[in-house]
């Protein structure tokens, strides 16, 4: 029996074809291409199935043994076991598994550490931050002051002195630290004693490295931050969904921000998802994943930069870089790069690079990350054939030779390489079952 038949049924195909129809093309888009879009992953079959069962039906507004239900007693249970899994993970003091969304998980945050009209100091979009850490059109811009920093100008990294000064100017309630298209190490010890210095709380927004932090491949932010969010879905390699954990002070404030402030009843079919994933993360397999995400990220820096492409900031330490395209006009924008790229089966998406001179929606760069070819098998050898096929597009992306030639490439690759194994290799595909 195909193993799949845990996931999907025919039932679907049978009731709403045009659903179905979108689901294999959608198996059959992320198994014959490469995925190399830095907040994506695959999840583990036992985390597919998960997602898939009856606690989808089940409403569980409160918490644990706090219900506004009745009929919660296995919500309790894996909402509790996602709760334990998550602190033996991180090593925090509180963590709360509801929210929908990283998100939802810093809109809680800041509710919970501000009042409205308080003024924050975050990582500028455009240097990598994200929406949620001050964005004017996002409800962190909109509810509250914003000051941001952002990275110098010749390393391409933050400046630290740069942030103290800002913090001294600005002197936020809240300082926010963490990023979305960031390819450094973030020295969270020392934004912790700028915060500290300033009379500010501090939130960590790890969405990104999660997976990287719970292995200790990257420095914690737990022991010099007062709230750390997440995502479940990126490097931690679970379900989509968001966490968030803080010092025992704040657990009471951080709870009742999250429902009912920003929530109504949590999706229990998620959270007993996230409790599989972190139990995944737990098994010491884990960290050699992470590892082996991070040997490809590097490996895959260095290709493009002998393939005459520049690597912003130089390199990355993380699973995630940046690549110029648009090289001061001398290539193409992020845009027609990732156009070009599609093309030929190689997914990424097109990013701001500190300092644009170009419209966001264009872009000058190219963002590219290694977590869901990482957890497909992929190897240091394959990125650097990845590499080259990346260059080979950029360089002359309208050549249909090299088109061509890229595509065969990709087919061999991706043909190595199974996203999910069936019990007889077959492709997944939902009208097959």
């Amino acid at each position: 029996m195909n193993i799949m038949n845990n996931f999907f049924t025919a039932n679907v195909a049978d009731t709403d074809p045009i659903v179905a129809d979108a689901i294999n093309s959608e198996v059959r888009r992320q198994t014959d291409g490469l995925e190399l879009i830095a907040s994506e992953n695959f999840v583990s079959e036992a985390v597919l199935q998960t997602m898939g069962t009856v606690f989808t039906n089940k409403y569980a507004e409160g918490y644990p043994a706090k219900r506004y239900y009745g009929g919660c007693e296995f919500a309790d249970v894996v909402e509790n076991l996602a709760i334990d899994r998550a602190k033996q993970l991180f090593g925090c003091d509180h963590a709360n598994v509801q929210p929908h969304s990283g998100a939802q998980a810093n809109m809680a945050v800041l509710l919970a550490a501000l009042e409205h009209g308080d003024t924050i100091l975050g990582m500028s979009l455009a240097h990598g931050g994200h929406l949620t850490h001050g964005h004017p059109l996002n409800f962190s811009g909109i509810n509250y002051k914003v000051a941001d920093y952002g990275v110098n100008q010749d390393t391409e990294q933050i400046d630290y002195d740069e942030l103290q000064k800002k913090a001294e100017e600005s002197r936020p309630k809240l300082l926010i630290c963490g990023a979305s298209a960031y390819p450094r190490i973030i020295d969270f010890e020392r934004i912790g004693e700028i915060a500290r210095s300033v009379g500010a709380l501090v939130m960590a927004d790890i969405a990104h490295i999660a997976g990287l932090v719970a292995v200790g491949l990257h420095p914690s932010p737990v022991p010099h931050c007062d709230f750390v969010t997440t995502t479940t879905h990126k490097t931690l390699r679970g379900p989509r969904g968001g966490m968030a954990m803080c010092k025992e002070q704040f657990a009471a404030d951080l709870n009742k921000r999250v429902f009912p402030g920003v929530q109504g009843g949590p999706l229990i079919h998620i959270i007993a998802a996230k409790a599989v994933a972190f139990g995944e993360a737990l098994k010491p397999e884990f960290k050699s994943y992470q590892q082996q995400v991070l040997d490809n990220a590097k490996a895959l820096a260095e290709t493009l930069t002998a393939a005459g492409l520049r690597i912003v900031s130089g390199g990355t330490d993380n699973h995630l870089l940046l690549v110029d395209v648009y090289m001061d006009g001398k290539g193409i924008t992020g845009k027609e790069a990732e156009k070009a790229l599609d093309e030929v089966h190689i997914t990424v998406n097109k990013n701001t690079i500190p300092f644009d001179t170009q419209k966001p929606f264009v872009a000058s760069g190219i963002r590219v990350g290694t977590p869901a070819l990482t957890t497909r098998g992929m190897n240091e050898d394959d990125m650097r054939a990845i590499g080259n096929m990346i260059a080979a597009i950029i360089h002359d992306p309208e050549s249909e030779d090299v088109k061509t030639n890229v595509r065969r490439d990709v087919a061999e690759l991706t043909s190595r390489y199974p996203m999910y194994k069936t019990e007889h290799s077959e492709r997944v595909s939902i009208t097959s079952l």
